[in-house]
């Protein structure tokens, strides 16, 4: 057993005695209200005397210049879950925790009181939940059908839209998916060097099949595959990502998105969900990012959502894109050994009461 593995194996021999996998934490469904979803208050953590003075909690300090990082996730019940647990690791990690600022995509389909349920668990954190009701009726009606119904979810095509959604003071932005924790100072990866012209940094995965993220009618047709032409188009993805946001409205690369989404629309030259329209506009395009900073894949593939091993190298940040998530395979006692490293930053309290708003 490799060292990674053997340390997951003992951390999860470890969690199997102190936490029960009763499953009593978890609602029923993804539509449960977030009522059910009860989370602990997570420690208090403060900035190292080099940083600059504390951001006030809430959403009053948006443009100030004491933000030293922005980070843009999405918010709603299925996930909230995991997005709790991705907070408590950024600001567990990094020296100016009080100087990172949160933006929060949600509907108001996704549930009601997620502004409380985010101020309970991070009473001192700075965030602001940005409202996607206005864009969600477009996105739908441009999604088609992918290889799984989570990922035709009109939220997990939020990441486009963020140069619409956050205000023009926020310059980078860090986008997180919900199914993953940082390890290491979130400051590292918000500093990555971009370009001049560039507006997205992210991993890059040079030896993974490209084709197959498109399907023959797309390769076959001299129209659609040109668009690759001159790049040196790498898979990417999309759960980590640094975004230049000025950059990125002067591309107008949200509508070069939903061009691809509306041909799509009416031939299918794809079958995974958001990821691969992000490819046919930036692939060969973005500024590189060190692989640390996605141990992707944890969740397995999109269909069985099987156990995985760590990838070869350093870890930063521990991403569980696939199938499978952490907190489902714990909270059903059939946990994969890297499941052990996520539970250290689960706060959902063992026994939620259901509140009754009537």
């Amino acid at each position: 057993m490799s060292p990674p593995s053997l340390l997951a194996a003992n951390l999860l021999l470890f969690l199997a005695i102190l936490v029960p996998s009763s499953g009593a934490g978890a609602p029923s469904d993804g539509n449960s209200p977030t009522g059910m979803w009860r989370f602990r208050e997570a420690p208090q953590f403060y900035n190292s005397p080099s940083c600059p003075p504390p951001l006030p909690a809430g959403p009053g300090a948006i443009c100030s210049p004491n933000a030293l990082v922005h980070v843009a996730m999405t918010l709603d019940v299925a996930y909230l879950r995991g997005s709790v647990a991705a907070v408590l690791s950024v600001l567990q990690h990094t020296a100016c925790p009080q100087s990172v600022f949160f933006h929060f995509v949600a509907t108001s389909a996704g549930g009601g009181g997620l502004d409380a349920t985010i101020s309970g668990a991070f009473p001192s954190l700075a965030f602001q939940i940005h409202s996607f009701d206005a864009e969600e009726p477009r996105v739908a009606a441009l999604i088609s059908t992918s290889i799984r119904a989570a990922l035709d979810r009109p939220l997990n095509y939020a990441r486009s839209y963020l140069s619409r959604l956050l205000p023009k003071c926020v310059r980078r932005v860090v986008y997180l998916d919900s199914d993953l924790v940082l390890v290491d100072d979130v400051m590292d990866l918000a500093s990555t060097p971009i370009p001049d012209g560039v507006a997205l940094a992210a991993p890059e995965y040079c030896n993974a099949n490209f084709t197959s993220y498109f399907t023959p009618a797309f390769w076959t047709n001299p129209a659609l595959s040109v668009a690759f032409e001159g790049r040196r188009a790498c898979y990417f993805n999309t759960g980590v990502m640094v975004m230049e946001l000025g950059r990125w409205r002067d591309g107008g690369y949200t509508e070069q998105i939903e061009e691809w989404m509306e041909l799509q629309k009416r031939m299918r030259i794809y079958e995974l969900g958001s990821l691969p329209p992000f490819l046919l506009v930036f692939a060969g395009r973005i500024a590189a990012v060190e692989h640390r900073w996605n141990q992707h894949g944890l969740g397995g593939d999109n269909y069985r959502g099987l156990c995985r091993d760590l990838h070869p190298g350093p870890v930063s940040l521990l991403h569980w894109s696939g199938k499978g998530k952490p907190w489902a395979r714990l909270d059903a006692g059939r946990p994969c050994p890297l499941d052990a490293l996520w539970a250290p930053y689960d706060l959902l309290l063992r026994n939620p009461i259901a509140i009754d708003e009537s």
